[in-house]
């Protein structure tokens, strides 16, 4: 599985993993990652250590969920992306909408 995910003990942190490619291909599990706890978490974390390759639909779907985050740019962070990753990040001014760890 590409997609993992994981909600903090106290259901108010989901973490979602991305191994490998983060493209349409993800666009399934990565939407299910989003609803894997029981309640809406206040804080969501992508962690891009993992992936090797990002497009425009990935960056399409971050954006998803910065939307069901309530749209709060400290709601999401975007952590451990890879010099590839962080500069189409970066590129597309995504530093403005989410917070890059």
């Amino acid at each position: 599985m590409a997609v993992t995910s994981q909600c903090s003990s106290d259901g108010q942190e989901l973490t979602i993993r991305v191994q490998g490619r983060f493209d349409f291909s993800t666009h399934r599990e990565f939407r299910d990652a989003i609803q894997n706890c029981p309640r809406k978490p206040q804080r969501y974390v992508v962690d891009l250590r993992s992936t090797e390759y990002m497009d425009s639909s990935a960056l399409g779907m971050l954006l998803l969920l910065r939307e069901e985050a309530g749209g709060d740019s400290q709601a999401v962070s975007l952590r451990n992306a890879n010099p590839e990753i962080r500069q189409v990040l970066t590129i597309s001014n995504f530093q403005k909408m989410f917070v890059l760890d």
